[in-house]
């Protein structure tokens, strides 16, 4: 009997910003929540939406619309609050609306392309081909870089 290969199978939540569907593995995040009120903490980068409070928790929340240069960064019913731990701290990440978790082999995956500018391709893992979209799979590490980290260490 042929041993089969099996591809790397890893799972992904899948959310929308703009007209963009973007997938973060599940691993990497804490939970989901829906929009809360946020604080405005004055003096802060413009990415950062304010805080929030989470069962006793202040967790810093980020705008990933103006992170990545996109337009339409509206609230509504579908936004949510994307909770990740990056470097032992937990933060918050605005996305349109989540869509469901999907488990995505290697084998889909393809590698950022040359087509795509340097900034464009800073924050992606790849971009996976599902039979009805294309998911662009976001480097967590890379979204959240060092100086963004460290600002909102400071805050949260």
């Amino acid at each position: 009997m042929a041993e089969e290969l099996i591809a790397n199978e890893n799972q992904y939540v899948v959310f929308r910003l703009g007209r963009e569907i973007y997938g973060l593995e599940i691993s990497s995040i804490l939970e989901i929540i829906t929009m809360q009120t946020i604080t405005v903490v004055p003096g802060t980068e413009d990415i950062i939406e304010g805080i929030i409070n989470l069962r006793g928790r202040v967790i810093p929340v980020f705008n990933l619309h103006k992170k990545f240069n996109l337009a339409g960064d509206e609230i509504t019913r579908s936004t949510r609050i994307v909770v990740v731990e990056v470097g032992g701290n937990s933060i918050g990440m605005l996305v349109d609306g989540v869509y469901e978790v999907v488990k995505i082999t290697d084998d889909i995956v393809e590698k950022p392309s040359h087509i795509l500018s340097d900034i464009d391709k800073e924050y992606l893992a790849g971009v996976a081909k599902l039979e009805d979209k294309l998911v662009i799979l976001l480097d967590l590490s890379k979204v959240l870089n060092r100086d963004d980290a460290v600002m909102l260490e400071n805050i949260g």
